[in-house]
């Protein structure tokens, strides 16, 4: 099968179209012949050096995680798929996936059919990102209508689903986000959009029962002075939250760092609501296998909006 791989660490250039025997799943597993792959700033901090390269170990490795595809074959004791089954899933993170690939394996209880009103391609950049927004407002902040919420980088992957679910469970939804991005952020439904680049948020907002920031930094501590004082803070990327959390403990607030995990039922959460039609994925563009480094590095310029989506 065709599959991107990479000999070192380093720029986009590194990764490069190789060949490997298809797998074989074990028990309990499902492969997959993979359609579409997500592409994620994880995959790009991790094909540099950073993100879960730790946990991948040195090169060659293969980044990815988000897939989307139909069910190829089952291992033993599998019930929740047969053969043909439209399916989606990120399977095995922070372990390697191996999803930029023709073929993955991996845990059927990572996984979650595909419903019909999503294609492949939107399917693909739905799993990482759509799960980290879930386990953000509904297992860690259990947002009730009413609620306010406030999302940095509110257009961006992760940004433009959180927006949908907190809108989906009542909220009053805040985000912040270039001007240029304030209509798509409209069609979706958010109550206020905040241009960063022309006034301080923190001056521009009324108090709010959640901050979730997905840029980190100093975004992160300034967003303290938003919070009502029984709000939380929830801050990702984790690696970047220590000075956030630090500043929290401080004043007194509640805060959180987050590494999203493999869950299906969260899946089929998600799939429910774009059943519902109260959950849409932006893919902003789409890039063949071989050119994985071209997405890399239009991910790199963070100047996307929605989701970037190989096709395999």
């Amino acid at each position: 099968m065709r599959v991107i791989t990479q000999l070192s660490t380093g720029g986009p250039e590194v990764l490069e179209l190789g060949e490997r025997d298809i797998p074989e799943p074990l028990p309990t597993e499902i492969r997959v012949r993979v359609a579409a792959a997500g592409v994620n700033p994880v995959d790009w901090k991790t094909r540099a050096g950073a993100g879960m390269a730790a946990v991948l170990g040195p090169p060659p490795f293969t980044v990815g995680w988000d897939v989307a595809g139909t069910v190829d074959a089952v291992g033993a004791g599998v019930t929740r798929f047969s053969v043909g089954d439209a399916v989606f899933g990120m399977p095995w993170f922070p372990r390697q996936a191996g999803a930029y690939a023709e073929f993955v394996t991996g845990p059927s209880r990572h996984f979650a059919h595909r419903p019909a009103g999503l294609s492949e391609v939107e399917a693909a950049g739905l799993p990482l990102a759509g799960l980290t927004a879930w386990q953000c407002l509904v297992d860690i902040a259990a947002v009730e209508p009413g609620q306010r919420v406030l999302v940095h980088a509110a257009a961006g992957g992760v940004g433009h689903l959180a927006v949908q679910i907190a809108k989906a469970r009542g909220a009053y939804v805040i985000g912040t986000a270039s001007a240029g991005k304030h209509h798509l952020l409209h069609d979706l439904g958010i109550d206020e959009a905040i241009d960063y680049r022309a006034e301080a948020f923190e001056k521009a907002i009324e108090p709010v029962d959640l901050v979730l920031d997905l840029i980190g930094g100093d975004v992160a501590v300034r967003s303290l002075d938003v919070l009502h004082p029984d709000g939380r803070l929830i801050c990702l990327p984790s690696a970047a939250a220590t000075d956030a959390l630090a500043a929290a403990a401080e004043r007194g607030f509640r805060a959180t760092a987050m590494l999203v995990e493999p869950d299906g039922d969260d899946l089929e959460e998600l799939a429910h609501l774009v059943e519902d039609r109260r959950l849409r994925v932006l893919v902003a563009e789409t890039f063949p296998l071989e050119r994985a480094s071209h997405a890399h590095r239009a991910g790199e310029l963070g100047r996307t909006a929605g989701k970037l989506v190989l096709t395999v």
